[in-house]
């Protein structure tokens, strides 16, 4: 069944959310990171700048990392870092020399490091799953030509009845015993009546047949299943038939119930009639709504 009220599905907005999150938890774990690591000077500059005395005190960390503030030529402090490239027995002499103070200290990895690692695999998992789930949408949907686009009208919303329909005493005396059935079934049954296994209305258009229709299951308070004869055939070779089977298994789910198909001389006519003969599409959905009427099963 489809959707009937239209709506479409919920869950796209927390996507949406999660990716603007991720995109917002980057930009400060970069301007974060940026801040604490300073400008990178090379180890050579790094030595440089100690004999020209613009360094005073630097930090150096067990993973081999110096950090500190070195005099620029505007008289400011310049934030930088380094990585030493081998093994310096001579830098800590060479520091004092220079009347350097060496802080130490241990390295520590914190939560934007963690972040930074695994968040290239975070977003590669998210895309894959958006796109898996976009595909298996896009796959659902392409197997719904074959579904039937029937309208459902529960029996408690429809309160239409005979007294809504004006005149058509005929017609209503007639699908009075319809109603009947409908209630009592198995008045019928234990009798061995077979009711009939369909109505015709026939009517000029705006006389009343669908209201008549509904009054028959208001009547009856039974479901009330509406589609249209253009409805069945599309562009798609088979999708008539194939409506026609999931339409009429839509009903025997909600049985006892009522099914209108509206505007039915679009599929209805003289069989063997088409240029395509018995692979004419139209003529393929008439007779398997006959063989869902009267066929071999029922």
């Amino acid at each position: 069944m489809s959707n009937l009220n239209g709506k479409q599905p919920k869950g796209k907005f927390g996507y949406y959310i999660f990716f603007l999150l991720i995109t917002l938890s980057m930009i400060f774990l970069f301007v974060q990171t940026g801040d604490n690591k300073g400008n990178s000077i090379s180890y050579s500059e790094f030595l440089t700048k100690v004999e020209e005395q613009k360094i005073s005190e630097v930090y150096i960390s067990d993973n081999q990392e110096i950090s500190g503030y070195f005099i620029s030529s505007n008289n400011k402090g310049v934030k930088f870092n380094t990585v030493i490239p081998y093994f310096d027995s001579s830098l800590i002499e060479f520091l004092e020399s220079h009347n350097v103070v060496v802080v130490g200290e241990k390295s520590t990895v914190g939560l934007f490091y963690y972040i930074e690692k695994i968040f290239p695999w975070i977003m590669f998992v998210f895309l894959f799953t958006l796109i898996i789930r976009q595909n298996a949408s896009n796959n659902s949907k392409g197997f719904q030509f074959g579904k039937s686009p029937a309208r459902l009208f529960e029996a408690k919303s429809n309160c239409i009845t005979f007294k809504d329909v004006a005149g058509q005493v005929e017609a209503k005396e007639e699908l009075a015993e319809i109603v009947d059935y409908l209630k009592n079934p198995d008045k019928y049954t234990s009798m061995g009546a077979k009711i009939p296994k369909g109505v015709l209305l026939v009517g000029n258009p705006g006389t009343g047949k669908t209201l008549l229709a509904r009054a028959v299951a208001g009547e009856s308070g039974v479901a009330f299943l509406h589609i249209s004869g253009s409805d069945f055939v599309e562009m798609f070779v088979g999708v008539g038939a194939s409506r026609v089977r999931d339409l009429f298994e839509q009903g025997r789910k909600m049985a006892p119930c009522i099914i209108f198909i509206d505007e039915i001389d679009a599929v209805g006519r003289a069989r063997g009639a088409g240029l395509g003969g018995g692979h004419d599409e139209r003529e393929q959905t008439l007779n398997q709504l006959l063989v869902e009427m009267d066929g071999f099963e029922n």
